[in-house]
């Protein structure tokens, strides 16, 4: 028990999210930068000068800074809860009392009832819920008292609102929209003073025995090898174009938000240079044409390009054809300016 235990805590100890500079909106120099990650934070935990600093000592590892950050700067491991998720889609899995269970629940930390547990429901990013609507799997997830809760705070609600309905917009195009319950927990939560990685652990060890079979590991992801061009996209989109299941006919409308130029596009490379993953490419031909395309699942629909186009050329178009997701998208080219 303890040995099993201690190895719970191992998983689960660095609860700070990991910071991908080069994503960055900040150190991308984008025009109005972005601070939405340090307005957000409940816990004063991150500072931005010329890139994003955390303070692992206030970090409660919450997942807020996540939920907002439109670049996928900031991240925590994906796949440990879609893994949990996944688990709970077996057919007949039975419960303890022998009733069948034909859903998914994530519970989170202070939410006081058992199931898989995620330290705060901030941690639910859209690709989660889309996945299960793709295992058509209903999915439950509970929170505490967000209210007064010093995990997360009064805003995990709202934040995970948005998540949810961002999800349902992605599964539109595929005629089946995801199951998916938002609740407050029927246990007590942990409110009264601020919560720190200390607090963490402390509530943890408090409820060991149910930490070792219900926490969702969260180990810290490895450091982004620029060099390979699929590790420039995060995971979090990685995962909603994969669970766009069953795959939208080719003229489907696709909700994923991504740049359009017009006839005032000049070529010039400031979009491709604030593309926090490179999903604009400015090209020249052996001709001399320049061209620019746009790797439509690579980008995150985080708005850099359109803010910094020096003549005002570009617009974000929310929905694609299924089609365009095929091969790169030609924004502009020379011969047509």
């Amino acid at each position: 028990m303890l040995e099993s235990f201690l190895k719970v805590i191992g998983e689960y100890g660095n609860p700070v999210p990991r910071y991908t500079g080069p994503r960055c909106l900040v150190e991308r120099l984008a025009v109005g930068g972005c601070d939405l990650c340090q307005q957000i934070c409940p816990h004063e935990a991150i500072t931005i000068d010329a890139r994003v600093e955390i303070n692992d000592t206030r970090c409660t590892g919450c997942g807020l800074c996540t939920q907002v950050c439109p670049s996928g700067a900031l991240e925590f491991d994906v796949t440990a809860a879609l893994g949990a998720v996944r688990e709970q889609t077996v057919p007949e899995r039975r419960s303890v009392d022998g009733s069948v269970d034909d859903g998914a629940k994530l519970v989170c930390s202070q939410a006081g009832e058992s199931g898989k547990t995620l330290p705060c429901l901030a941690r639910v990013t859209s690709s989660l819920i889309v996945a299960a609507g793709a295992w058509d799997t209903p999915l439950e997830l509970v929170h505490g008292d967000c209210a007064d809760c010093k995990l997360g705070g009064p805003q995990v609600p709202q934040e995970l609102q948005k998540v949810v309905e961002q999800a349902q917009q992605l599964r539109l195009a595929t005629g089946r929209p995801a199951q998916v319950t938002v609740r407050r927990g029927n246990g007590e939560g942990a409110g009264g003073e601020a919560v720190s990685r200390r607090g963490v652990f402390g509530s943890l060890f408090r409820s060991a025995r149910s930490v070792v079979s219900e926490l969702v590991p969260d180990q810290p992801l490895p450091f982004v090898d620029w060099s390979v061009p699929q590790e420039r996209v995060p995971a979090e989109w990685q995962w909603r174009r994969r669970a766009l299941k069953p795959t939208p006919p080719p003229q489907a409308a696709v909700y994923w938000p991504a740049p359009v130029v017009d006839d005032k596009c000049i070529l010039c490379p400031v979009c491709a240079n604030v593309c926090p993953t490179e999903a604009i490419a400015r090209e020249f031909a052996p001709d001399g044409t320049i061209t620019l395309h746009l790797d439509l699942a690579a980008c995150t629909g985080c708005d850099a390009c359109v803010r910094s186009c020096p003549p005002d050329a570009m617009a974000l178009q929310g929905e694609w054809a299924e089609a365009d997701f095929a091969a790169p998208v030609l924004l502009r080219d020379s011969t047509s300016v």
